[in-house]
């Protein structure tokens, strides 16, 4: 797992997230930049989409995988829907490339509301969202 092929954490952050969403006016426009996010995720290796990796509680078909480096954790994590991939994205831009005592102190909940994100989803998309966000969670809290 290489840390500079995934761009979320370290060259797209949370702050490029909420400045670009804020330009647009309407969720047609946000759900069409969250699905171009997803483009720039680095496929997962198909030998890795297994069970090991998987994650429960979404509608799609969801992997997450990580590895510490230098005290930090790298994320990889993909989806077979492209919005999901997306959504990953914006997840892992406010977890990858960060030390585990930085994700648990970070304000998930209060990036999500900037973004007004978790009420224009699904609510098995926001069960999803909420399942990713739990993983990285735990992820951090075990290291």
């Amino acid at each position: 797992m290489s840390v500079n092929a995934n761009p979320f954490g370290t060259s797209i952050t949370t702050d490029d997230i909420l400045d670009t969403l804020s330009f647009f006016d309407d969720w047609e426009e946000r759900y069409k930049y969250i699905i171009d996010l997803g483009k720039q995720l680095p496929a997962m290796a198909d030998e890795k989409k297994t069970e090991q990796y998987l994650l429960r509680g979404c509608q799609s078909q969801v992997w997450i995988d990580s590895a510490e480096e230098n005290g930090k954790l790298m994320f990889e994590a993909d989806s077979d829907a492209h919005i999901v991939r997306g959504l990953l994205g914006v997840v892992l831009t406010a977890f990858n490339n960060k030390t585990p005592a930085e994700i648990l102190a970070f304000d998930i909940d209060g990036y999500f509301a900037q973004i007004d994100l978790v009420k224009h989803l699904s609510p098995t998309r926001g069960n999803g969202l909420r399942a990713m966000v739990q993983r990285i969670q735990e992820t951090a809290r075990n290291h």
